[in-house]
C-alpha cells in the first residue's frame, strides 16, 4: 500500500459522518430484542466476541459507520502502520508493537538495515532463555539462593500493561515466581513492598526505555540501597537486577546488572505489553509459554482488525461505535466494566492507553479539531461497582456507555453451589446480564426516587474463560480499537506530549533553575 494512495482528512469534513449527524437518535429499549442479542455481535480472537445489541445504533447507522471507516481508510492506514510507515507524526516514528506477535502484513520491516521483526524475536528467544534459566537454577542470586520473586520497577506503561496482565494470568496457569511491581516514585509504595520480599531470593526489572525516568531511576536507588542496607555476606544488589530498555540508553549492557533486555522507540509505553516490558516478567513468573499463547491469542485478534470486513470485524466495530457516541450522541465518559476479579487492573492499563492515546485536540497537522476526541475512560470489576458508582451510572443526569467483560466459566474453577444449586459464577453473570438490561429498559415507578429513566447504552466482550489466549485477544482488542479512533479522528495516537510539561517543571524545580514563584509557593507549602 503506496503511502500516496492515502489522504488525512478531519473527521468533521467526512460525508459520512455529516450523514450521520442528520439521523434521528434511536429508542435504545426497541432497539433490544432477542434477535438482535443473536445478530449482533463479532468475533475478536481466541474465542472472545463482542455483543453490541444494547447499544443504539440501528442499520442506517451501522451502514452509515461502515461507510465512514472506508472513507477515513482506516484499514489502509492499519496496513501501512503494519508494513513500517511513520504513523507517529509527533516523533516521525514508525509504530510496531503489533510486529511483537508476528509479521501482520507479511513483509520485512528495516529500519537502517536491520530487520525489526527479526530484532524483537531475538529479543523473545533471549529472555524467554533467560526465564528458562532461572527456572532450572542455573541463574541465581548473588548469594547462590534460588529465586523465587521477580520485582519489576517501572511506570506507566512500564508497569500498569504489564500488572493489569500479571493479575489476570494468576488465576488462569500455574505459577513458577511471584510477581510484584513497584511504580510510585512516593517512598511508601517501595517501602510496603519490600517489606514482605526475601533480598537474597528476588530478581528485580528495572524498565526504562530511555534510561533516564526520574520515578523509576529514584525507586531504583531506593531499591539498591535498601539491599545494601541488609548487609549479607556476598550479596551484589546490580548482580540480582536485569533491565528493560533501549540499545541506545545509558542501562544498555551495563556491567552492573545482570542483564539486559532491549526495545526500541517504535513500541510506546501504552502498547509495550506483549514486548520485552511486559515479556520478562511474564516469562519469569509463568513460563515463556504462557506468553507465547497471549501472543498467540493478541495475533488473532490483529488478524481480525486488518482482514474482516465491518460487521465481523470486533474491534473496527467498536472503535465506529464508539465515535457515534462520542461524536454524535455527545457522552464523554465511558466506563469498562469486568465481570471478572482477575481483571481488576485491566481498567486502570485501558485509561492509559485510551487517554494517553487520544486525549488531543489536535489533528496530525497540529490543526486545532473541532469536535471532541478521547472520553474519559474509568472502570472497576463487577459486582463491587455495582455497590459504588452505578447508582450514578443508573440515575445519574448524564448517560455514560458502559463497555462489559464476562466469562462464561469461572477461572480457577473453585465455585460452590448453594441450596438452591446455583454456582457463584452463575450468580455473577446474573447480576451482569441483569445489569445491561436495568440500563437500557430502566423501570418506570410512581415514587420518582425508584423511577430509572433507561436507555443507557453497554456493549459487551465475552469469552469462555479468561486463558492466556482470551487475555491477548482482550489486550489487542482494545490496543486496535484506540488505534482505529485515533484514525477516525485524524489524530495522531501514539505520542503523549501532555506528560511532558509537568516533568519539565519538576526537574526545574528539582534542581533549582526554575524563578516561577506560583510554582515555588506550592512547593514551599508542601515542604
Amino acid at each position: 500500500m503506496e503511502k500516496t494512495n492515502i489522504s488525512y482528512i478531519d473527521l468533521d469534513q467526512a460525508k459520512a459522518f455529516k450523514a450521520l449527524e442528520t439521523l434521528s437518535p434511536l429508542s435504545l429499549e426497541k432497539l433490544l430484542t432477542t434477535s438482535a442479542i443473536d445478530e449482533k455481535t463479532a468475533a475478536s480472537g481466541a474465542g472472545l466476541s463482542y455483543n453490541y445489541a444494547a447499544m443504539p445504533v440501528g442499520e442506517k447507522q451501522l451502514e452509515l459507520l461502515e461507510q465512514l471507516t472506508k472513507e477515513m481508510q482506516l484499514i489502509e492506514k492499519f496496513r501501512l502502520l503494519a508494513c513500517g510507515g511513520v504513523m507517529n507524526t509527533g516523533e516521525r516514528r514508525k509504530v510496531l508493537h503489533h510486529l511483537c506477535r508476528g509479521e501482520l502484513a507479511g513483509t520485512v520491516i528495516a529500519e537502517d538495515g536491520q530487520d525489526i521483526g527479526a530484532f524483537y524475536r531475538e529479543q523473545q528467544r533471549r529472555f524467554s532463555d533467560f526465564a528458562g534459566k532461572v527456572h532450572a537454577g542455573e541463574i541465581t542470586g548473588s548469594t547462590g539462593k534460588a529465586f523465587t520473586t521477580v520485582l519489576q520497577i517501572g511506570i506507566g506503561g512500564s508497569d500498569l500493561g504489564p500488572r493489569a496482565l500479571y493479575l489476570a494470568l494468576e488465576g488462569a496457569v500455574e505459577a513458577k515466581m511471584k510477581g510484584l511491581f513497584i511504580s510510585n516514585v512516593d517512598p511508601d509504595d517501595a517501602a510496603a513492598v519490600l517489606s514482605g520480599i526475601d533480598p537474597e531470593r528476588t530478581l528485580f526489572i528495572l524498565v526504562s526505555k530511555s534510561g533516564t525516568t526520574q520515578e523509576t531511576l529514584t525507586n531504583r536507588d531506593l531499591v539498591l540501597s535498601w539491599l545494601e542496607s541488609k548487609g549479607i555476606p556476598g550479596l551484589k544488589p546490580g548482580k540480582q537486577m536485569v533491565a528493560v530498555t533501549s540499545a541506545t540508553s545509558p542501562l544498555a549492557g551495563s556491567d552492573t546488572l545482570l542483564d539486559s533486555f532491549y526495545i526500541d522507540d517504535f513500541i510506546g509505553g501504552r502498547y509495550s505489553s506483549t514486548s520485552a516490558v511486559g515479556g520478562v516478567i511474564l516469562s519469569l513468573a509463568f513460563g515463556s509459554e504462557v506468553f507465547d499463547r497471549l501472543l498467540k491469542g493478541a495475533a488473532e485478534t490483529d488478524a481480525i482488525a486488518l482482514n474482516a470486513p465491518f460487521r465481523e470485524n470486533a474491534p473496527l466495530l467498536d472503535a465506529a461505535i464508539g465515535l457515534y457516541l462520542r461524536n454524535i450522541l455527545h457522552y464523554p465518559v465511558t466506563a469498562v466494566l469486568p465481570y471478572s476479579q482477575a481483571l481488576s487492573r485491566f481498567p486502570a492499563h485501558l485509561q492509559q492507553l485510551d487517554m494517553e492515546s487520544n486525549g488531543k485536540r489536535v489533528n496530525r497537522d497540529g490543526k486545532s479539531l473541532g469536535y471532541s476526541t478521547g472520553p474519559v475512560v474509568f472502570g472497576e470489576p463487577g459486582t463491587n461497582g455495582q455497590h459504588s458508582f452505578y447508582q450514578l451510572l443508573h440515575q445519574g443526569t448524564d448517560i455514560i456507555p458502559l463497555q462489559f467483560i464476562g466469562f462464561k466459566k469461572s477461572q480457577r474453577g473453585e465455585d460452590r453451589n448453594d441450596e438452591a444449586g446455583i454456582s457463584s459464577q452463575r450468580k455473577l453473570n446474573a447480576n451482569l446480564a441483569a445489569q445491561i438490561i436495568a440500563f437500557a429498559k430502566g423501570k418506570e415507578d410512581e415514587n420518582p426516587n425508584k423511577s430509572f429513566p433507561g436507555g443507557r447504552p453497554s456493549s459487551l466482550l465475552v469469552g469462555d474463560r479468561l486463558s492466556p489466549e482470551v487475555l491477548g485477544a482482550l489486550l489487542a482488542h482494545f490496543e486496535n480499537k484506540v488505534m482505529f479512533q485515533g484514525f477516525l479522528w485524524n489524530i495522531n495516537s501514539f505520542d503523549q506530549e501532555g506528560v511532558q510539561l509537568g516533568k519539565i517543571l519538576t526537574k526545574k524545580l528539582l534542581s533549582g533553575e526554575t524563578k516561577d514563584q506560583e510554582l515555588l509557593a506550592f512547593d514551599t507549602l508542601l515542604r
